[in-house]
């Protein structure tokens, strides 16, 4: 049992139609569980006026209609349901799926592995085994338009950023530092070291639900070889498969 923080939760004013609601000032596996469930707790209540929730690592914002709801209100409403049970050792969000995703961990498709394995004590070989057995949340969405940070990794992942950026890594790239994963959706700059390279396509505007991954969704980013994935590419799935969690 995960012991409640005497400090937290922590609400806030987020401007004249937002609350912001923190369960830690640091990531943790209990602080992104609690924004979890509790983002998911406020859909289920279905406050009238409340337009838009969402989480971060470790905090959920509620955005409302002032109009329909004061400030007063929206706060007592969230203070009760704040203190109603420890959140920090509550149930995760039912209607999550555990995603595997096809990644390449070799050659020219994962540049920093190599120096990724040194900073971690570890073989390439032992490196790769430990990122592809790694099962990880979706602890947010950010960035850019369905790019999730997923974690977290065994303590030997816990790497620093880069003192330098990369000048771009390609869609697709996973990237490792501080117990981590970044799947990006787009090709960016990054600090972070560039392990993998998958065939996802992270948002598809044109879908029914346009952003893949969800907060909450789990994900193991199994190895595969460079031809395979290459012939992923016309598939916007990149080759991953998902089933719901009972």
């Amino acid at each position: 049992m995960t012991l409640p923080s005497l400090e937290y939760p922590l609400i806030r004013t987020g401007g004249v139609d937002g609350l912001l609601i923190s369960f830690g000032d640091r990531l943790s596996e209990p602080a992104n569980r609690a924004a979890l469930a509790f983002r998911a707790a406020v859909e289920a209540e279905g406050w009238e006026g409340v337009e838009e929730t969402s989480s971060t690592l470790v905090s959920c914002f509620i955005r409302f209609d002032p109009l329909h709801l004061s400030h007063e209100a929206a706060k007592a409403k969230v203070e009760a349901l704040a203190k109603g049970r420890n959140w920090f050792d509550a149930e995760l969000p039912r209607g999550r799926r555990f995603w595997r995703i096809p990644t390449v961990y070799d050659a020219d498709l994962a540049p920093q592995l190599a120096q990724a394995a040194a900073a971690a004590g570890m073989s390439e070989a032992e490196a790769v085994a430990s990122l592809s057995g790694a099962r990880v949340r979706v602890q947010a969405l950010g960035f850019s338009p369905g790019q999730p940070y997923l974690g977290e990794l065994p303590e030997a992942w816990d790497i620093p950023r880069q003192s330098q950026l990369t000048d771009r890594v390609p869609k697709g790239a996973l990237v490792v530092a501080i117990r981590q994963f970044v799947l990006f959706g787009v090709s960016a700059p990054t600090g972070w070291q560039h392990v993998g390279q998958t065939a996802i396509n992270l948002f598809q505007p044109e879908a029914e639900e346009p952003i893949l991954l969800r907060p909450g969704d789990e994900v193991q980013f199994i190895a595969t070889d460079a031809a395979s994935l290459n012939n992923m590419r016309s598939d916007p799935m990149g080759g991953a498969t998902s089933e719901t969690i009972t």
